[in-house]
């Protein structure tokens, strides 16, 4: 991870996050919007993305994170500045053909480090993200964290939410105030 000690201590977690903890605690796509100077939002699906990043690499690299183990996933945050790199349709269809083709030889479950190579390959079809100074994307990512009020981020997902509701809903016996 040459170069980018500034995002070591930006943790990047499975699923999404309603925002940021003092730790980063997001998927690697919303890094990607920090990094990039997008206001944070939670990312779902890559198609939630903005337009400027690779629809079929963002979608490879959001099933990577989510299936990395806590160890692997912070390998992907060398990827988080490289995401910007949308290109023309063929050579979006390029990228999703080519990591489709690269992926199905290993059925649903991979190795990690196979993963990372395809990305990689992937990254290098068309055209490549224009590199923020490095400067100016510790500067992006640590004013988020400084605004964050958690200490890490919560995931943001149906089960969490309902979990969520549970304990701050009035108990049937208790007025609501």
């Amino acid at each position: 991870m040459e170069g980018f000690d500034h995002l070591l201590n930006w943790k990047l977690k499975a699923g999404s996050h309603p925002f940021p903890g003092k730790d980063g605690g997001t998927c690697i796509n919303e890094a990607a919007l920090v990094a990039a100077g997008f206001d944070y939002k939670p990312i779902r699906a890559a198609e939630e993305m903005p337009e400027c990043f690779s629809r079929p690499i963002c979608r490879f690299a959001m099933l990577l994170n989510d299936h990395a183990s806590d160890e692997d996933r912070q390998r992907l945050l060398p990827f988080v500045t490289r995401l910007a790199c949308a290109d023309t349709s063929e050579v979006e269809k390029a990228r999703a053909t080519y990591i489709n083709r690269a992926m199905s030889r290993s059925c649903t479950r991979f190795p990690f480090d196979r993963g990372l190579s395809v990305l990689e390959s992937a990254l290098a079809i068309g055209r490549q993200a224009h590199l923020f100074p490095f400067e100016e994307v510790k500067s992006r990512m640590e004013a988020v964290q400084a605004r964050a009020t958690n200490p890490t981020s919560v995931p943001d997902t149906p089960l969490f939410a309902k979990i969520k509701d549970w304990f701050s809903a009035p108990a049937e016996n208790e007025p609501a105030d």
